[in-house]
Protein backbone atom coordinates (compact mmCIF):
# COMPACT_ATOMS: atom_id res chain seq x y z
CA UNK A 1 0.00 0.00 0.00
CA UNK A 2 1.33 3.41 -0.94
CA UNK A 3 2.29 5.63 1.96
CA UNK A 4 0.37 8.86 2.47
CA UNK A 5 1.81 12.24 3.41
CA UNK A 6 -0.06 12.64 6.69
CA UNK A 7 1.86 15.04 8.93
CA UNK A 8 4.43 15.60 6.18
CA UNK A 9 6.20 12.24 6.32
CA UNK A 10 6.93 12.38 2.57
CA UNK A 11 8.22 15.97 2.55
CA UNK A 12 11.71 15.18 1.32
CA UNK A 13 13.19 16.29 -2.02
CA UNK A 14 13.32 13.50 -4.61
CA UNK A 15 16.42 14.75 -6.41
CA UNK A 16 14.53 15.80 -9.53
CA UNK A 17 17.51 17.75 -10.83
CA UNK A 18 15.45 20.92 -11.15
CA UNK A 19 16.02 24.12 -9.20
CA UNK A 20 14.51 27.54 -8.57
CA UNK A 21 15.82 28.71 -11.95
CA UNK A 22 14.30 25.85 -13.98
CA UNK A 23 11.58 26.92 -16.40
CA UNK A 24 8.28 25.33 -17.36
CA UNK A 25 9.58 24.31 -20.79
CA UNK A 26 12.62 22.66 -19.19
CA UNK A 27 10.69 20.50 -16.72
CA UNK A 28 8.32 19.19 -19.42
CA UNK A 29 11.04 18.43 -21.94
CA UNK A 30 10.54 15.00 -23.52
CA UNK A 31 7.00 14.58 -22.16
CA UNK A 32 4.07 14.29 -24.57
CA UNK A 33 0.54 15.17 -23.47
CA UNK A 34 -1.11 14.20 -26.74
CA UNK A 35 -4.67 13.05 -26.07
CA UNK A 36 -4.74 14.57 -22.57
CA UNK A 37 -7.27 17.14 -21.39
CA UNK A 38 -6.41 19.83 -18.86
CA UNK A 39 -8.32 22.61 -17.11
CA UNK A 40 -6.27 25.59 -15.89
CA UNK A 41 -8.16 28.21 -13.90
CA UNK A 42 -6.72 31.66 -14.40
CA UNK A 43 -4.88 30.23 -17.38
CA UNK A 44 -4.81 33.47 -19.31
CA UNK A 45 -2.57 35.73 -17.19
CA UNK A 46 0.74 35.43 -15.33
CA UNK A 47 1.97 31.96 -14.47
CA UNK A 48 -1.41 30.54 -15.49
CA UNK A 49 -0.86 31.76 -19.04
CA UNK A 50 2.60 30.21 -19.07
CA UNK A 51 1.11 26.97 -17.72
CA UNK A 52 -1.52 26.91 -20.47
CA UNK A 53 1.01 27.57 -23.22
CA UNK A 54 3.37 24.88 -21.93
CA UNK A 55 0.69 22.19 -21.65
CA UNK A 56 -0.76 23.07 -25.04
CA UNK A 57 2.67 22.99 -26.68
CA UNK A 58 3.12 19.45 -25.29
CA UNK A 59 -0.07 18.36 -27.05
CA UNK A 60 -2.75 18.70 -24.37
CA UNK A 61 -6.16 20.20 -24.99
CA UNK A 62 -6.37 22.98 -22.40
CA UNK A 63 -9.68 24.37 -21.21
CA UNK A 64 -9.23 27.84 -19.74
CA UNK A 65 -12.15 29.10 -17.65
CA UNK A 66 -12.15 32.88 -17.48
CA UNK A 67 -14.05 35.63 -15.74
CA UNK A 68 -13.15 37.91 -18.66
CA UNK A 69 -13.49 36.03 -21.94
CA UNK A 70 -12.42 39.09 -23.91
CA UNK A 71 -9.13 39.34 -22.01
CA UNK A 72 -8.59 35.58 -22.29
CA UNK A 73 -9.11 35.64 -26.06
CA UNK A 74 -6.65 38.49 -26.40
CA UNK A 75 -3.95 36.89 -24.24
CA UNK A 76 -4.32 33.43 -25.79
CA UNK A 77 -4.58 34.54 -29.41
CA UNK A 78 -2.57 32.22 -31.62
CA UNK A 79 -2.18 29.48 -28.98
CA UNK A 80 -3.34 26.14 -30.38
CA UNK A 81 -5.28 23.46 -28.48
CA UNK A 82 -7.03 25.94 -26.17
CA UNK A 83 -10.74 26.21 -25.37
CA UNK A 84 -12.29 29.10 -23.42
CA UNK A 85 -15.27 29.01 -21.09
CA UNK A 86 -16.87 31.42 -18.66
CA UNK A 87 -16.27 31.01 -14.91
CA UNK A 88 -16.40 33.30 -11.88
CA UNK A 89 -14.81 31.57 -8.90
CA UNK A 90 -16.57 33.94 -6.48
CA UNK A 91 -19.94 32.70 -7.77
CA UNK A 92 -20.87 29.13 -6.71
CA UNK A 93 -23.55 28.93 -9.41
CA UNK A 94 -20.97 29.83 -12.05
CA UNK A 95 -18.72 27.00 -10.81
CA UNK A 96 -21.57 24.51 -11.10
CA UNK A 97 -22.51 25.73 -14.59
CA UNK A 98 -18.95 25.48 -15.89
CA UNK A 99 -18.53 21.96 -14.48
CA UNK A 100 -21.87 20.81 -15.88
CA UNK A 101 -20.90 22.00 -19.35
CA UNK A 102 -17.59 20.17 -19.19
CA UNK A 103 -19.19 16.97 -17.90
CA UNK A 104 -21.71 17.10 -20.76
CA UNK A 105 -18.80 16.63 -23.17
CA UNK A 106 -18.18 13.17 -21.60
CA UNK A 107 -14.44 13.77 -21.82
CA UNK A 108 -11.94 12.53 -19.25
CA UNK A 109 -10.06 15.17 -17.27
CA UNK A 110 -6.39 14.29 -16.85
CA UNK A 111 -5.17 17.52 -15.27
CA UNK A 112 -7.10 19.94 -13.08
CA UNK A 113 -4.89 22.90 -12.17
CA UNK A 114 -6.32 25.36 -9.67
CA UNK A 115 -4.08 28.27 -10.58
CA UNK A 116 -6.41 31.26 -10.15
CA UNK A 117 -6.24 33.14 -6.89
CA UNK A 118 -6.38 36.52 -5.19
CA UNK A 119 -4.01 38.06 -2.67
CA UNK A 120 -3.93 40.85 -0.09
CA UNK A 121 -7.36 42.26 -0.94
CA UNK A 122 -9.63 44.31 1.32
CA UNK A 123 -12.50 42.58 3.09
CA UNK A 124 -15.08 41.35 0.60
CA UNK A 125 -17.59 38.53 0.75
CA UNK A 126 -19.22 36.35 -1.90
CA UNK A 127 -22.93 35.69 -2.33
CA UNK A 128 -22.81 33.25 0.58
CA UNK A 129 -21.15 35.81 2.82
CA UNK A 130 -17.77 34.03 2.69
CA UNK A 131 -14.57 36.11 2.89
CA UNK A 132 -13.22 36.47 -0.64
CA UNK A 133 -9.71 35.00 -0.25
CA UNK A 134 -11.08 31.88 1.43
CA UNK A 135 -13.85 31.64 -1.16
CA UNK A 136 -11.60 32.10 -4.21
CA UNK A 137 -8.38 30.41 -3.12
CA UNK A 138 -9.85 27.38 -1.36
CA UNK A 139 -13.62 26.88 -1.41
CA UNK A 140 -13.86 27.34 -5.19
CA UNK A 141 -11.16 24.69 -5.90
CA UNK A 142 -12.93 22.29 -3.51
CA UNK A 143 -16.29 22.83 -5.20
CA UNK A 144 -14.89 22.63 -8.73
CA UNK A 145 -12.98 19.43 -7.94
CA UNK A 146 -16.09 17.87 -6.45
CA UNK A 147 -18.23 18.79 -9.45
CA UNK A 148 -15.62 17.45 -11.90
CA UNK A 149 -14.98 14.25 -9.95
CA UNK A 150 -16.57 11.93 -12.51
CA UNK A 151 -14.40 13.35 -15.29
CA UNK A 152 -11.27 12.97 -13.14
CA UNK A 153 -12.09 9.31 -12.45
CA UNK A 154 -12.75 8.76 -16.15
CA UNK A 155 -9.12 9.66 -16.91
CA UNK A 156 -7.83 6.53 -15.12
CA UNK A 157 -4.84 8.50 -13.89
CA UNK A 158 -5.53 12.18 -13.15
CA UNK A 159 -3.71 14.85 -11.18
CA UNK A 160 -5.12 17.82 -9.30
CA UNK A 161 -2.56 20.59 -8.80
CA UNK A 162 -3.40 23.29 -6.28
CA UNK A 163 -1.30 26.45 -6.60
CA UNK A 164 -0.61 27.35 -2.98
CA UNK A 165 2.02 29.71 -1.63
CA UNK A 166 4.80 30.27 0.86
CA UNK A 167 2.17 32.65 2.20
CA UNK A 168 0.53 29.70 3.96
CA UNK A 169 3.09 30.52 6.64
CA UNK A 170 1.22 33.74 7.45
CA UNK A 171 -1.51 31.77 9.24
CA UNK A 172 -2.85 28.37 10.16
CA UNK A 173 -6.53 27.61 9.60
CA UNK A 174 -8.85 29.13 12.20
CA UNK A 175 -11.56 26.53 12.74
CA UNK A 176 -13.35 28.72 15.28
CA UNK A 177 -13.72 31.75 13.01
CA UNK A 178 -12.60 31.03 9.43
CA UNK A 179 -14.84 33.74 8.02
CA UNK A 180 -13.66 36.68 10.14
CA UNK A 181 -17.03 37.13 11.79
CA UNK A 182 -15.68 37.54 15.33
CA UNK A 183 -12.11 38.76 14.75
CA UNK A 184 -10.63 41.74 13.01
CA UNK A 185 -9.95 41.20 9.33
CA UNK A 186 -6.27 41.08 8.39
CA UNK A 187 -5.57 40.50 4.73
CA UNK A 188 -2.28 38.67 5.35
CA UNK A 189 -3.94 36.29 7.80
CA UNK A 190 -6.85 35.71 5.41
CA UNK A 191 -4.49 34.92 2.55
CA UNK A 192 -2.36 32.62 4.70
CA UNK A 193 -5.41 30.78 6.00
CA UNK A 194 -6.73 30.22 2.48
CA UNK A 195 -3.43 28.70 1.34
CA UNK A 196 -3.09 26.55 4.48
CA UNK A 197 -6.58 25.26 3.72
CA UNK A 198 -5.48 24.45 0.16
CA UNK A 199 -2.51 22.46 1.49
CA UNK A 200 -4.75 20.52 3.89
CA UNK A 201 -7.18 19.87 1.03
CA UNK A 202 -4.36 18.56 -1.19
CA UNK A 203 -3.37 16.12 1.55
CA UNK A 204 -6.86 14.85 2.29
CA UNK A 205 -7.97 14.74 -1.35
CA UNK A 206 -4.99 12.57 -2.19
CA UNK A 207 -5.74 10.25 0.71
CA UNK A 208 -9.35 9.85 -0.39
CA UNK A 209 -8.90 9.88 -4.17
CA UNK A 210 -5.78 7.83 -4.90
CA UNK A 211 -7.66 4.53 -4.99
CA UNK A 212 -9.64 5.99 -7.89
CA UNK A 213 -6.43 6.92 -9.70
CA UNK A 214 -6.52 10.64 -8.80
CA UNK A 215 -3.54 12.24 -7.07
CA UNK A 216 -3.27 15.73 -5.61
CA UNK A 217 -0.41 18.18 -5.06
CA UNK A 218 0.13 21.64 -3.57
CA UNK A 219 2.60 24.01 -5.21
CA UNK A 220 4.53 27.08 -4.12
CA UNK A 221 5.44 28.71 -7.44
CA UNK A 222 7.99 31.04 -5.87
CA UNK A 223 8.13 34.79 -5.48
CA UNK A 224 7.51 36.18 -8.94
CA UNK A 225 7.56 39.62 -10.52
CA UNK A 226 5.27 40.64 -13.34
CA UNK A 227 1.96 38.97 -12.45
CA UNK A 228 -1.31 40.69 -11.54
CA UNK A 229 -1.57 38.97 -8.15
CA UNK A 230 -0.60 41.94 -5.99
CA UNK A 231 -2.53 44.53 -7.99
CA UNK A 232 -4.70 45.43 -4.97
CA UNK A 233 -1.99 45.24 -2.33
CA UNK A 234 -1.43 48.64 -0.68
CA UNK A 235 1.86 50.37 -1.50
CA UNK A 236 2.78 50.21 2.20
CA UNK A 237 2.56 46.42 2.11
CA UNK A 238 4.63 46.16 -1.06
CA UNK A 239 7.21 48.43 0.58
CA UNK A 240 7.17 46.13 3.61
CA UNK A 241 8.07 43.21 1.35
CA UNK A 242 10.87 45.27 -0.18
CA UNK A 243 9.50 45.60 -3.71
CA UNK A 244 9.36 49.38 -3.50
CA UNK A 245 11.45 51.92 -1.63
CA UNK A 246 10.21 54.77 0.60
CA UNK A 247 9.67 56.95 -2.48
CA UNK A 248 7.50 54.31 -4.16
CA UNK A 249 10.14 53.30 -6.69
CA UNK A 250 10.87 49.70 -7.64
CA UNK A 251 13.97 48.27 -5.92
CA UNK A 252 15.90 46.69 -8.85
CA UNK A 253 18.06 44.32 -6.81
CA UNK A 254 14.99 42.87 -5.07
CA UNK A 255 13.14 42.42 -8.34
CA UNK A 256 16.22 40.77 -9.88
CA UNK A 257 16.15 38.16 -7.09
CA UNK A 258 12.60 37.08 -7.91
CA UNK A 259 11.54 34.37 -10.35
CA UNK A 260 10.50 35.05 -13.90
CA UNK A 261 7.07 33.91 -15.01
CA UNK A 262 8.47 30.85 -16.91
CA UNK A 263 10.35 29.90 -13.72
CA UNK A 264 7.21 30.50 -11.65
CA UNK A 265 5.17 28.04 -13.72
CA UNK A 266 7.81 25.30 -13.56
CA UNK A 267 6.71 23.58 -10.35
CA UNK A 268 3.08 23.48 -11.45
CA UNK A 269 4.15 21.79 -14.68
CA UNK A 270 6.46 19.43 -12.79
CA UNK A 271 3.65 18.34 -10.47
CA UNK A 272 1.30 17.91 -13.41
CA UNK A 273 3.63 15.76 -15.50
CA UNK A 274 6.65 14.32 -13.68
CA UNK A 275 6.97 10.51 -13.67
CA UNK A 276 8.73 10.85 -10.30
CA UNK A 277 5.30 11.55 -8.79
CA UNK A 278 3.51 8.54 -10.29
CA UNK A 279 3.29 6.89 -6.86
CA UNK A 280 3.51 9.92 -4.58
CA UNK A 281 0.76 12.40 -3.74
CA UNK A 282 -0.49 14.79 -1.12
CA UNK A 283 2.87 16.58 -1.07
CA UNK A 284 3.74 20.28 -1.14
CA UNK A 285 6.30 21.13 -3.79
CA UNK A 286 8.58 24.05 -4.67
CA UNK A 287 11.46 24.69 -7.06
CA UNK A 288 10.64 21.64 -9.19
CA UNK A 289 10.78 19.09 -6.37
CA UNK A 290 9.07 17.99 -3.18
CA UNK A 291 9.75 20.58 -0.48
CA UNK A 292 11.23 19.95 2.95
CA UNK A 293 9.36 20.69 6.15
CA UNK A 294 9.83 24.20 7.55
CA UNK A 295 10.43 23.49 11.21
CA UNK A 296 11.84 26.78 12.44
CA UNK A 297 10.15 29.96 13.58
CA UNK A 298 9.24 32.66 11.09
CA UNK A 299 9.10 32.48 7.30
CA UNK A 300 11.42 30.08 5.50
CA UNK A 301 11.51 27.77 2.52
CA UNK A 302 9.44 24.62 2.80
CA UNK A 303 6.05 23.78 4.26
CA UNK A 304 4.82 24.28 7.80
CA UNK A 305 3.72 21.04 9.53
CA UNK A 306 0.39 22.57 10.59
CA UNK A 307 -0.65 22.75 6.94
CA UNK A 308 -0.13 18.98 6.54
CA UNK A 309 -1.66 17.96 9.85
CA UNK A 310 -3.72 14.82 9.24
CA UNK A 311 -6.31 15.55 11.93
CA UNK A 312 -6.81 19.12 10.69
CA UNK A 313 -7.17 17.91 7.10
CA UNK A 314 -9.88 15.43 8.09
CA UNK A 315 -11.64 18.07 10.18
CA UNK A 316 -11.57 20.61 7.37
CA UNK A 317 -13.36 18.38 4.84
CA UNK A 318 -16.84 18.30 6.45
CA UNK A 319 -16.55 21.98 7.40
CA UNK A 320 -15.86 22.77 3.75
CA UNK A 321 -18.86 20.73 2.65
CA UNK A 322 -20.93 22.81 5.07
CA UNK A 323 -19.50 26.14 3.87
CA UNK A 324 -19.99 25.27 0.19
CA UNK A 325 -23.19 23.19 0.51
CA UNK A 326 -21.38 20.60 -1.61
CA UNK A 327 -21.26 16.95 -0.58
CA UNK A 328 -17.94 15.53 -1.81
CA UNK A 329 -18.06 11.93 -0.67
CA UNK A 330 -15.11 9.71 -1.46
CA UNK A 331 -14.25 6.29 -0.08
CA UNK A 332 -10.76 6.29 1.49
Amino acid sequence: MEQNNNNGVLQKPLGSGFTATSTASEVIQGISLAGKVAIVTGGYTGIGLETTKTLAAAGATVVVPARSLEKARENLAGVANVELAELDLMNPDSIDAFAATFLASSRPLHLLIHNAGIMFVPLRRNSRGIESQLATNYLAPFQLTARLWEALKRAHGARVVNVSSLGHQFASFDFEDPNFEHRNYETLAAYGQSKTALNLFSLELDNRAKNAGVRAYAVHPGNIWGTELVREAPMEMQQQFGFYDAQGKVVPEVIASLKTIPQGAATTIWCATSPLLNHIGGVYCEDGDVAALALGEGMSAGVKPYSLDAAAAKRLWPLTEELTSVAFELVE
